[in-house]
């Protein structure tokens, strides 16, 4: 009987501040507002806003961890497995689909650029927002695409990536920057080709 007067004591209470929201929903509002405060808000005083500068090209560059031993457990072949560049290719096309704000993008071997436009307010240039979406999308797109381009080549574990932000305030700086890439791949490219040619055609081991 108790239990039963309480109950409908809280269904009257529960009836008159609904009641009152639909009549003042202004007022409601900063009230609800204020009610869902606590004693240990204040901890979010210890984030930090970190936004980027403005009017600097924003790069985003994802890297590959551990990559070395992950396509070896995965029999990637060398020099050069056009399906490991595919599926970089289409995990990278997942984020340009995402943010519009990306003018170009660059790729080699397990890493991938993002460039986006200096003007560009995404999550309000929050660093460390920019940096978590960009890189989590696609190292879950890569996951995610792994069977359209591995098809009989079971996916043995999760693969990870780092990523960082830089910021280019000068056309000439991210041109620099490109080209630095560039010439990195060339480089990487020019060694591997011909460190796997010695070792699949010249009869050599990788110590030789």
């Amino acid at each position: 009987m108790c239990q039963h007067f309480h109950n409908l004591t809280f269904l009257k209470v529960l009836m008159r501040l609904l009641q009152h929201i639909l009549k003042n929903p202004l007022k409601s509002a900063f009230y609800l507002q204020k009610m869902a405060k606590s004693k240990y808000e204040y901890v979010k005083t210890f984030e930090i806003e970190d936004r980027l500068l403005p009017n600097c090209w924003l790069v985003v560059r994802i890297d590959g961890k551990g990559f070395h031993k992950f396509s070896s457990k995965h029999s990637f072949e060398k020099p050069n497995d056009r399906r490991a560049l595919q599926l970089m290719n289409r995990a990278a096309v997942a984020v340009m689909l995402e943010y519009k704000d990306i003018v170009l993008s660059y790729g080699e071997s397990d890493e991938y650029s993002f460039v986006f436009r200096k003007e560009t307010e995404v999550y309000n240039r929050r660093g460390s927002k920019i940096l978590s979406y960009v890189n989590s999308l696609f190292s879950s797109s890569y996951v995610y695409y792994w069977k359209d381009y591995f098809h009989d080549v079971k996916l043995l574990g999760p693969p990870s990536f780092d990523a960082r932000i830089v910021l280019y305030p000068t056309d000439n700086n991210l041109r620099d920057y490109l080209s630095w890439r560039q010439v990195d791949t060339h480089i990487n490219n020019l060694y591997n080709t011909t460190f796997w040619n010695l070792i699949q055609k010249g009869g050599l081991t990788n110590s030789k």
